[in-house]
């Protein structure tokens, strides 16, 4: 089915690493539904706790609004195209919803660093700095902090994104289960030395940079935490755990990714070639809500209040109907 076209723009993409699944595809839409609609109902919960509750409007807790709206961005990038993909007979793609789907995932791995990083300066500045704690992060440092975990990443992938669509292309067939930049960019017939120059300068940005910024605030973490009172480890321990986890949950999957896209994977079953690159767009979205939900006090507990209060409202609401009636 692969289209080889001399120095042209293709219509469309063939995701070639589905599986015939035509006996247990309707098993693996449940699956799939089930995960996407756990991973949207529990980040949904998260961000209405905290906006709704006047004693989580923290910074802390505002950068995690802002981590919990970019699981739902990512994995609404993935799983409505996994879900019609299941079904479908033909795995295709066309060339515009390809690219939309590039910009989605890469641009969600960027802001899930971005957003981690900034999460580990407010981290340690509550930290080393306590006093000065409200002073540094005013509200208005608060929205400018927030706006740089989305504005750059978005903008360095919208680049990234138009190289890839200006590319001439000698093939249309890309061996994953969703669309990859990378797979696109070694489809070019022309010299793509322009698109893989950029991919590192962006990588670098919105990856790397963030990353550093990451390992600099827990050295100084660290270095505090030896040095400091039982009380200072408590807190460094309590805040900072649940954000090293996502963080290294987020980075294996990364890593998977980039083993798949990078490196020759032929000789490793096809099953794990399918679920390695899905580990970092379905477990994060998964780990997230769950891991701070039930790890973070205050979080757990606006939660518990906000369902109960929803139950209690339910049964009052059903009770008057019985009256009524």
């Amino acid at each position: 089915m692969e289209i080889i076209i001399n120095s042209t723009q293709v219509s469309y993409f063939i995701l070639g690493a589905y599986i015939d699944t035509q006996l247990f595809k309707y098993l693996y839409f449940i699956i799939i539904m089930s995960l996407y609609m756990f991973i949207v109902g529990s980040n949904v919960l998260l961000i209405v706790v905290i906006c709704v509750n006047r004693s989580l409007h923290e910074p802390m807790y505002m950068f995690l609004c802002s981590l919990f709206v970019n699981e739902l961005y990512g994995s609404t990038g993935l799983f409505p195209f996994l879900l019609i993909q299941i079904l479908s007979d033909v795995h295709t793609v066309s060339a515009p919803l390809c690219l939309l789907q590039v910009f989605c995932v890469y641009s969600y791995g960027s802001v899930e660093f971005t957003n981690l990083a900034i999460m580990s300066y407010d981290r340690y500045i509550s930290i080393c700095y306590p006093l000065q704690y409200h002073t540094v992060m005013t509200s208005n440092k608060v929205a400018f902090l927030i706006a740089v975990t989305w504005i750059p990443p978005f903008f360095a992938v919208c680049v990234t994104t138009l190289l890839s669509a200006s590319l001439h292309l000698c093939g249309n067939v890309i061996n994953k289960v969703y669309c990859d930049n990378h797979a696109i960019i070694k489809l070019g017939c022309d010299d793509t030395t322009v698109n893989n120059l950029y991919e590192l300068i962006a990588a670098t940005l919105t990856v790397y940079v963030p990353v550093s910024v990451i390992l600099y605030t827990y050295a100084r973490i660290l270095k505090v935490c030896f040095s400091g009172s039982k009380q200072t480890r408590q807190k460094a321990v309590s805040t900072c755990t649940p954000h090293l986890a996502s963080l290294i949950n987020f980075s294996f999957g990364v890593f998977f990714e980039i083993l798949q896209s990078r490196f020759d994977m032929s000789h490793v079953p096809n099953t794990l070639r399918i679920f390695l690159p899905l580990y970092f767009l379905t477990c994060q979205p998964l780990f997230n809500p769950v891991m701070y939900g039930l790890s973070m006090s205050k979080i757990h507990n606006a939660c518990k209040n906000l369902l109960l209060r929803s139950v209690g409202k339910t049964g009052i609401f059903i009770t008057f109907i019985q009256i009524k009636k």
